[in-house]
């Protein structure tokens, strides 16, 4: 019987997203002229889970990600998820903002 993998189904854009991310790896790899398993010696992982990178695959842990774009020198990327949170400033903007009262009258 198969295992259960709802937990792992994403929506249709992350998907889209996730399948372009493993394209890029998959770019940067063949530009340094790497093969999968010299990759994956690097990244410490198996030939098989770079290649599931590579395709997009959501199961594989962000971890191993990780350690792929390090072998790939493409580690410091990583810093800039979630960096710009335009819609965080402005919802914490909009809570710093004092209340206006009118002035009491006498």
């Amino acid at each position: 019987m198969a295992k259960n993998t709802m937990g792992t189904k994403l929506p249709q854009k992350l998907e889209q997203k996730m399948q372009i991310v493993g394209e890029q790896i998959k770019l940067a790899r063949l530009r340094r002229n790497l093969t999968i398993a010299q990759v994956a010696e690097r990244a410490t992982c198996s030939t098989p889970t770079v290649s599931r990178i590579e395709k997009g695959s959501p199961t594989v842990a962000i971890g191993i990600y990780l350690r792929v774009l390090y072998a790939l020198q493409l580690d410091e990327g990583i810093l800039w998820l979630a960096k710009e949170d335009e819609l965080g400033r402005r919802l914490q903007d909009l809570s710093l903002k004092n209340r206006q009262r009118a002035s009491k009258k006498e």
